[in-house]
């Protein structure tokens, strides 16, 4: 398949999404034929700090969301989940918190680095991992950092975390504040990480003075912090005098402010005793005749946040708001979509999710027939050096790597699997059957049990909005046994910005090929190869059985057929 993109000033650039690929049935392989490579989006591969710069620099704000790790696996899939439904409303980034004690450095799935790390990789999200120094040798902070390097985490924010224990004590050679942290990632990994410091508008409940804070602040910000997150507070004037306070003293970097929608009389009492902050007299009178009613609060603190957001945004001194969303979803979206911060319909820079990592930051061609599984791609490709772009499709390069640990929860199902069985049945009686359920995922009609299809174990999600315009062909050869788990209509110049297979920056036009993949008897495939033969060269196919036995007109590296 072959997007290919032409800019009003004439020059013709293509992506190919399945490696050595040509939009006609002609040789496509001398080097004069081909198109040169977009200029993707120079915005894909800035660091966080030069993303805030340019916005900064064009008044478009923004909007960022925090999030904690779950305790269970379940819980781990369906953070991966709300990462995907809230990414979509078009973050700066995300961040996720840090617990000493829920051994956040492991490979575990619920660990901070783990649920970091899937969100850059397999959610495409920029994202800051929070590291608390606090009882912490240089030893291990060094070794977490490494790892979350490693794991393509650029962006830190450096806290100096609780002690245990009620009382505080200093350690020799130790890190003591979170200052220690920050010149400790600027030492040993010089400028690779963009780093983020806490800021407290109302000062550090353990700080000498709110002056003393302040001070501290501006420490922590000479000794190479990039930007601020501040805790949460109740009303706009308070973070409004924080941060001319902090331009006062010369702190020039970005301040964010920490926004808290309240959702519920107890998530709000116990945030209240972890950051030792009161709630003003005007919101404790208005929730405590509520706080049995969870509707009403969470109502209240939409429509709360909604307007101290309003005044922060319109005072010309606040670029973006960072929400801590509790892991919940439905009040903070509410809450962008009043403010206008709520993308409704994203701009798509590639026709598939983008990945986070650095080391994908040149990627521009994937396979097409890993369309509908871009997690598993991911995952097959995570040691790869380089990634194919425009500029070269060798069919040499590196193989895709196995899938043994499959069970990892970022490539598990969405849905539960009682939500699996009432999808697909509890006993699959015959081959009608099975024909049934793919045939209800493409019509998105209910099975005979009434329940929709809305996944496949090939597709984790419903169907693409262009596989409507092959509907109706796709249900007829379905109902007879052809099992489609991935097609593309083809495409003859739309518009990049078209609604429903634009991608790229505005100005261009998408080609691309008719794609089918399917399963399908070795009596249809007979019957087939009859037909095919009418249309060679114009139609490439790829047939394969579980014996691995090959028929085809093309090489095996361009999968346009599965049986």
């Amino acid at each position: 398949m072959v997007n290919q993109v032409q800019r009003g000033d004439g020059t013709c650039q293509c992506k190919s999404d399945s490696s050595g690929a040509s939009n006609s049935g002609g040789d496509s392989s001398k080097e004069s034929s081909r198109c040169s490579t977009p200029v993707l989006d120079a915005y894909r591969s800035d660091r966080l700090r030069d993303k805030m710069r340019r916005r900064m620099e064009s008044g478009d704000r923004w909007f960022s969301l925090e999030f904690f790790p779950p305790r269970t696996a379940s819980g781990a899939v369906n953070l991966i989940s709300r990462f995907d439904r809230m990414g979509s409303g078009g973050p700066l980034f995300i961040d996720i918190t840090w617990h000493p004690a829920g051994d956040p450095g492991s490979d575990k799935e619920t660990s901070s680095m783990m649920i970091a790390s899937t969100a850059v990789n397999y959610c495409g999200l920029e994202s800051i991992l929070h590291l608390t120094c606090c009882n912490q040798s240089k030893e291990k902070i060094t070794g977490y950092l490494a790892k979350a390097k490693h794991l393509g985490l650029k962006n830190i924010m450096a806290l100096r975390g609780d002690p245990v224990g009620e009382d505080w004590e200093e350690e020799e050679d130790g890190f003591n504040y979170a200052i220690d942290l920050v010149k400790h990632i600027r030492s040993e990994f010089d400028d690779y990480f963009d780093i983020c410091v806490a800021g407290y508008p109302t000062g550090h409940p353990e700080a000498e003075s709110y002056e003393a804070d302040l001070r501290h602040l501006k420490e922590k910000v000479d000794a190479g912090a990039d930007f601020v997150i501040t805790q949460l507070f109740f009303r706009p004037d308070t973070f409004l005098k924080f941060l001319d306070d902090c331009r006062a003293i010369g702190i020039t970097c970005p301040i964010l402010p920490g926004i808290f929608p309240i959702q519920g009389y107890q998530s709000l009492r116990q945030l209240v005793k972890l950051s030792k902050l009161e709630v003003p007299e005007e919101i404790t009178q208005v929730i405590e005749p509520i706080k049995d009613n969870d509707a009403a609060i969470r109502n209240y603190g939409i429509q709360q946040a909604v307007e101290m957001c309003r005044v922060l945004l319109d005072s010309g001194k606040v670029p973006g708001v960072h929400f801590y969303t509790l892991n919940r979803e439905v009040a903070t979206m509410e809450v962008l979509r009043q403010l206008g911060l709520w993308i409704e319909d994203p701009r798509r820079p590639l026709p598939w999710a983008v990945s986070a990592h650095p080391k994908r930051k040149v990627e521009d061609v994937r396979p097409i027939f890993w369309a509908s599984r871009p997690k598993s791609y991911i995952y097959r490709t995570q040691d790869w050096d380089e990634f194919p772009n425009g500029r070269w499709g060798n069919s040499s390069s590196p193989a895709f790597g196995e899938l043994n640990d499959y069970y990892l929860f970022y490539l598990k199902s969405k849905s539960s699997k009682d939500a699996l069985l009432q999808m697909w049945g509890e006993e699959l009686q015959n081959e009608e059957s099975v024909f049934e359920v793919f045939t209800s995922y493409i019509t998105a009609q209910p099975n005979h049990c009434g329940h929709k299809v809305m996944c496949l174990p090939w597709n984790d999600e419903p169907l693409a909005p262009e596989t409507n315009l092959l509907k109706d062909e796709l249900e007829k050869v379905n109902r007879r046994g052809v099992l489609t788990i991935n097609s593309q209509p083809n495409i003859n110049g739309k518009p990049s910005t078209d609604p429903i297979v634009g991608w790229g920056p505005p100005g261009g036009y998408v080609f691309q090929k008719a794609y089918l993949e399917f399963f399908t008897s070795s009596e249809n495939v007979t019957a087939l190869l009859k037909v095919l033969k009418k249309y060679e060269p114009r139609v490439n196919y790829h047939i394969v059985n579980v014996n691995v036995s090959f028929l085809g007109n093309v090489k095996p590296c361009l999968v346009l057929l599965n049986d």
